[in-house]
């Protein structure tokens, strides 16, 4: 008796032998540029010490290769870098502008915290 639920993915695998090479190529790239990325912030966050790099410089850097990363992330795995220009920017300025809120909420409390506990202290 042949079953009828189990769909057969392979079955739909029609491409050239060109594709498949230009798949993989563009696989290997992914892979290689999140690794580098994620390499250097590893290396960031060890030897930021003996860069003498200040903490605030290496916070913001820190943030600024997450949202690469998660941007690059969304264009590739979530297929939106194949879609019209229109619906990129729908799609990604409100979330653009809701991290940028985020980021000022953070550093603006932070500094009232800051000031706060200063003067009841």
């Amino acid at each position: 008796m042949k079953r009828d639920d189990v769909i057969e993915y392979s079955l739909g695998a029609t491409h050239s032998e060109e594709a498949g090479k230009a798949i993989r190529k563009k696989i290997y790239f992914v892979t290689a540029l999140l690794s580098i990325i994620t390499i250097l912030e590893v290396a960031l966050g060890v030897f930021w010490t003996s860069m003498g790099l200040p903490w605030l410089a290496v916070k913001f850097a820190f943030i600024a290769l997450t949202i690469l990363k998660a941007g690059y992330i969304v264009m590739v795995f979530m297929h939106l870098g194949e879609e019209r220009k229109m619906l990129k920017y729908f799609i990604l300025i409100p979330y653009a502008i809701f991290i940028l809120y985020l980021l000022y909420l953070l550093f603006v409390e932070a500094t009232a915290l800051t000031t706060i506990s200063a003067t009841t202290f």
